[in-house]
């Protein structure tokens, strides 16, 4: 039976040939194609991002040494422990718009030493007005020996951005240089090692430039590949293969903004078409919201569905970049990074320092999901995706100030999924009622993806219903489930939220789960994440 003939039939027999979970008909269908592998899910699309924005790096990562908040080297030490429970495999830094205003030189040598610098984010008039510290006048404490400190501590790889728009290629390649040179070779090797680390650290990730048609020096596509190709020339690599990652659209609701990206590719196979060899990957931005940024714990109904829908669009926006890519470069060469990306909200500021903090809800937890699962049904596409940011700041993992801590509900999800990491991405189908909402809104009613690891099958479901469970016919075309553990994210209250003086309001919980065999019902609870981890027969 063709897959379009299965779904308009299942549905209907779902009932008959089934023994279901409730005694409610099957209203939904998730199915997974097992013999319909898409690529491998590459961990790094679990990756993260660190700017020096608001609270993410001062009193976010950084407490100092002298602090008495729990830290190791002056790293929070609770932002360490729970990055190595998400086995974080990068994390990107200096920014964002703050990398092209930012001179590494002025974060290495003597801490005391260091030189204070306007923070590009402070005319910003919330941080403006704000009172004054390092958010705004850049402090420079937290410079790039401490970042990779932080990368060893949580056991991930440091993905640095090269400031393009207000330093020279020779300054990038002293950087590697600091970063790369063998112990002892250089003047530079010496200064990172009275910086406190004799060995190399070995950085292969490379950003040229952040938002290169804006923040990063509003070129237009055909100067920045000017530019691109004078900094990935001829770089110092001391063995090591470095993997350039050039300056990307960002995408918006209404335009994907593929002519940045045409444009970028035809100049950069206007001189040889080997280039495309030394690019190893493009950046994309998206970030959804409702209108004006609306407030992170205060939304309707119909607020939840259009966030929700919008980072949807996130997958048609990949497809779109996919094919503009795929006309200079057939072979695909260029993988996609989407290393900004998250749900922006505006709320009451953890600390008026903080610029765009706000706390994440349950809605952010279901944007988690769904992007996610979007990213790996595009495993084939995907090199690296960093989530916008890591704490204090938007669509942010963790909470932290002063001696405070508290994990959102974005790290909740990422936890849950990390079963979908290194598997292999299969065929997801999915059907349900649509919704609609608002004057003339509609969204899907269920969404997800799939993925084998071994005898091991990972399958993660959004149900976006605030109010109406789904009672879901789970068909494995192609392998038979002999036992299964559930785990559930969900409330009650879509506005639910962990804070500081409740931060274990939402958090996954097992749900008891008795199936087998290729087929069976189970009920999505609204407004939920779901994993199903099953062992195959």
């Amino acid at each position: 039976m063709r897959r379009r003939e299965f779904l308009s039939t299942s549905l209907a027999t779902a009932a008959m040939s089934l023994v279901p979970r409730t005694s409610r008909a099957a209203d939904g269908l998730v199915e997974v194609l097992v013999d319909e592998p898409i690529g491998t899910i590459a961990p790094e699309i679990h990756s993260h991002f660190v700017e020096h924005l608001g609270g993410v790096v001062y009193d976010g990562i950084w407490v100092g040494n002298n602090s008495k908040i729990p830290n190791i080297g002056g790293i929070r030490k609770d932002i360490v422990d729970h990055m190595r429970q998400l086995q974080a495999p990068v994390v990107r830094w200096p920014g964002g718009c703050f990398a092209d205003s930012y001179n590494w030189r002025d974060g290495i040598g003597p801490r005391d030493k260091r030189p204070t610098r306007t923070n590009f984010w402070a005319n910003d008039p919330p941080l403006w007005r704000a009172p004054d510290g390092p958010q705004k006048y850049e402090p420079n404490t937290f410079g790039t020996a401490e970042f990779m400190r932080f990368c060893q501590l949580c056991g991930c790889k440091p993905y640095l951005a090269a400031n393009v728009r207000s330093l020279s290629p020779m300054d990038y390649d002293q950087w590697v240089e600091y970063c790369n040179s063998p112990a002892g070779s250089t003047t530079l090797a010496g200064i990172r090692a009275s910086d406190g680390s004799k060995d190399p650290f070995n950085v292969t990730y490379w950003g040229i430039g952040n938002e290169s048609w804006g923040c990063g020096g509003d070129f237009r596509p055909e100067q920045y590949v000017v530019e691109f190709r004078r900094f990935i020339s001829w770089v110092p690599n001391y063995g090591l293969k470095l993997r350039f990652i050039a300056s990307g659209p960002g995408m918006a609701i209404d335009d994907p903004q593929v002519n940045w990206t045409r444009g970028l590719f035809q100049e950069l196979v206007a001189k040889n078409t080997d280039l495309l060899n030394r690019v190893f990957g493009l950046s994309l931005h998206y970030y959804c919201w409702t209108a004006g940024k609306g407030q992170s714990l205060d939304f309707t109904v119909e607020d939840w569905y259009q966030v929700l829908w919008q980072s949807d669009l996130m997958d048609s926006l990949l497809t779109k970049q996919w094919l503009a890519m795929g006309e200079f470069d057939p072979e695909h060469k260029v993988k996609m990074v989407v290393d900004e990306w998250g749900a922006w909200h505006h709320g009451s500021a953890i600390d008026p320092r903080f610029l765009f903090s706000y706390v994440p809800s349950l809605r952010d937890a279901l944007v988690t999901g769904i992007t996610l699962d979007i990213f790996n049904r595009h495993a084939d596409k995907l090199a690296m995706c960093n989530v916008a940011q890591l704490v204090n700041c938007i669509h942010t993992p963790f909470l932290a100030l002063e001696d405070r801590f508290a994990a959102t509900t974005i790290f909740h999800v990422f936890d849950m999924y990390q079963s979908h990491k290194g598997g292999q991405s299969l065929r997801f189908v999915s059907d349900a009622p649509r919704i609609s909402y608002g004057s003339n809104g509609s969204f899907w009613g269920l969404a997800g993806s799939a993925s084998l690891h071994d005898k091991t099958l990972v399958i993660t479901v959004v149900n976006p219903h605030v109010s109406m469970a789904r009672n879901t016919e789970v068909s494995l075309r192609g392998a038979s489930a002999r036992s299964c553990r559930v785990t559930v994210l969900t409330s009650s209250d879509i506005h639910a939220h962990n804070d500081f003086d409740n931060p274990g309001a939402v958090v996954p919980q097992p749900e008891p789960a008795d199936v087998s065999g290729p087929s069976f019902v189970w009920t999505f609870r609204p407004a939920s994440v779901t994993k199903l981890e099953i062992d195959l027969a």
